[in-house]
């Protein structure tokens, strides 16, 4: 089994949710398990959808986290920007110097 040694966290349209998801499964030999959390874009870079977002100066979001290998990391990144070549679409790659779980 590959260590994993990073975390891959993507943060995407609310509306991209299910198909993100969707994705990440079909993924199933290199994405063992992730977290996704309901969170809030904020600033000029952020494209607000409809008059709600437009009044409240924010974007729904989804935040997708996952613990991997780095190198799966980058090849599931690949696989995902052809897919969803979208500029609302967020990543960012931190290392992780441990994971495991209690039992």
């Amino acid at each position: 089994m590959k260590p994993f040694d990073c975390m891959l966290t993507i943060v995407v349209p609310k509306s991209l949710e299910e198909q993100l998801i969707d994705r990440l499964l079909e993924h199933s030999e290199s994405v063992v398990g992730f977290t996704t959390t309901q969170v809030e874009g904020h600033g000029r870079a952020v494209k607000r959808h409809g008059i709600a977002e437009e009044v409240r100066g924010r974007s729904r979001r989804i935040q997708v986290q996952l613990v991997m290998n780095s190198e799966d990391a980058w090849l599931l990144l690949r696989d995902l920007k052809s897919d969803f070549a979208n500029p609302e679409i967020a990543y960012w790659m931190l290392p992780i110097s441990a994971f495991g779980r209690f039992a």
